[in-house]
Parts: C-alpha cells; sequence; structure tokens
C-alpha cells in the first residue's frame, strides 16, 4: 500500500466546484447534486433537519458550512435562516455568490470563521447547530460544545456527525483516510461525555455508518470512471491520492473499524454549564 501525503484537497475541489464534470461525478454519487462534499444524502439530511425540529423563521448555525450546498437547500426549502461559518475562503466566496444567485442572501449568509475560536455571535442567538462531516477537523471539543450551547437559544437543539472509532486501524490505513486533511477521531462514549459536560442532554445517537459505505463507493466508482479527464485537471498523484482516500474510507467503514455516527442534544437549561459550576 503506497503512502500518500495529505494536500489542499478542500482548496482543489472548491476551484473545481462548478465544472460540469465535477457537477456529473456528484450526481452519479449522491443521486440529488446540492452541493454538498461529504457523506451526506439528501434524504440523510432531511431525516437530520426533522430531529432538529427545522421550522420557517427559525436560525440555523451550520458549522462546516463549506461551498453553502446543505445551508441552501435548507433556506430554500425549510425557510429557515441559514448562517455558514467555514475556515476554508474560496468555499465561503462561492458559498455567498451561489446565495445572491439564488436570491437568498437575505436567509443565507456565509462568513470566515475558525471555529475553534470563539463564534461571533452573541448569546443565544441560534434556535438550532449543524455540523455534518466536518467535526472530524476540529479538537478541543468540550470546548467545541460549551461555545455551542452558548450561541444555542434555550431548548435549542444542535446534531453532528463523527466518526468513531470501533476496530483496528493501522497506522498505513490511518494515514490514507488522513488524506484530505486533518483528522480527529473519538473512542466510543467520550462525544457523549463531552456533550453531557458541557451542558446538553444527549437526546439520539445513531449508527449512519450505511451512508460512508454507499457514497464511498459510489464517489470512487465515478471518479474512476473519469479517470484520465480528472488527471489531466488534478494531476496523477492528486487523482490516486483521493482514489486511496476514498478506498479506505470504504473499507474502515464496510469492516465496522471506523464507524460514523450522528449525534443530537438539546441544550435544556440557561443556568451555566454544569462543569463550570463548582469552582
Amino acid at each position: 500500500m503506497k503512502h500518500t501525503l495529505p494536500v489542499d484537497f478542500y482548496g482543489a475541489t472548491y476551484r473545481n466546484f462548478d465544472l460540469a464534470l465535477y457537477q456529473s461525478i456528484r450526481q452519479q454519487t449522491y443521486g440529488q447534486d446540492i452541493g454538498q462534499n461529504g457523506w451526506l444524502t439528501v434524504e440523510e439530511l432531511r431525516q437530520f433537519l426533522e430531529w432538529l425540529q427545522v421550522r420557517p423563521g427559525m436560525a440555523l448555525l451550520d458549522i462546516g458550512s463549506g461551498s453553502g450546498g446543505p445551508a441552501l437547500f435548507i433556506a430554500q426549502n425549510y425557510r429557515a435562516t441559514v448562517v455558514g461559518v467555514e475556515i476554508n475562503r474560496q468555499a465561503v466566496l462561492r458559498a455567498n455568490k451561489r446565495a445572491r444567485s439564488l436570491h437568498l442572501e437575505a436567509v443565507a449568509r456565509f462568513a470566515q470563521v475558525d471555529a475553534h475560536q470563539p463564534l461571533p455571535f452573541e448569546e443565544h442567538t441560534f434556535h438550532a447547530i449543524l455540523c455534518i462531516d466536518a467535526i472530524r477537523a476540529l479538537h478541543h471539543r468540550l470546548d467545541l460544545f460549551r461555545e455551542w450551547w452558548r450561541v444555542l437559544k434555550k431548548g435549542g437543539r444542535m446534531l453532528f456527525t463523527e466518526q468513531i472509532v470501533t476496530g483496528l486501524i493501522s497506522s498505513e490505513e490511518f494515514l490514507l483516510r488522513s488524506f484530505i486533511g486533518y483528522f480527529v477521531v473519538a473512542p466510543p462514549a467520550m462525544n457523549e461525555q463531552m456533550i453531557r459536560e458541557a451542558g446538553f442532554e444527549l437526546l439520539h445517537q445513531a449508527d449512519v455508518t450505511e451512508n460512508l459505505i454507499l457514497i464511498s463507493r459510489r464517489w470512487h466508482a465515478a471518479r474512476s470512471r473519469q479517470r484520465r479527464a480528472l488527471q489531466q485537471i488534478e494531476g496523477r498523484a492528486f487523482f490516486e491520492g483521493v482514489q486511496q482516500f476514498l478506498a479506505a474510507a470504504h473499507r474502515l467503514a464496510s469492516e465496522r473499524r471506523l464507524s460514523r455516527y450522528v449525534f443530537l442534544a438539546q441544550k435544556s437549561r440557561e443556568e451555566e454549564n454544569a462543569s463550570q459550576d463548582s469552582v
């Protein structure tokens, strides 16, 4: 198995996002292309929004919003007001441009924000927080959840997807799996503990690995069919690196050694976090 160093996967992705070739690959991968870039399908997104109880007029914060596809889908179809935060400047520019083209700029906006830092929002601003397949790039998890608790309204809900170590993973496999960038994985029970420590009530958690298995297989196959064209755009080394990453993601998920979970939690009280009550 060949080792491949991490590259600027997202920078390359957003540069080429609007090319017909990449749109075709997303269509083959997801079935319905809303501009997503991960393991999310529209069917899964709709389920997540139902759990979050998203309704017209609600304010939703999308953490790691990428090029804005899911956030704009929410604004357009659920009539919620959405704010997306994303560290990649190119993704933010594309998301705001797309919002203007859809005449959604009044209800959907995107900002370049480092989600490791305090969020640039007042307390009790949002009814819901969504973070899909992006938390793997964020460390200091307890501080992160406390900040989400701060900006949520009382009774507000947060939902995120996370990959959990559920088997043995070699250093070589982990290197391939982290090809696209910084990658944090959690052991079982850690997220549940930190969710509660941050002041949330854990409402639901579920294994959603099947979507990762499905999407990684489709994505790899769709790119393989366009091997020559993609190599001309991306270069041979980059193309092969992405294919190895997708193959590793599929193998680890299929063998249930690295599983994808969704967590749903609610801010159910206004007092200070329990972890901060005693000094």
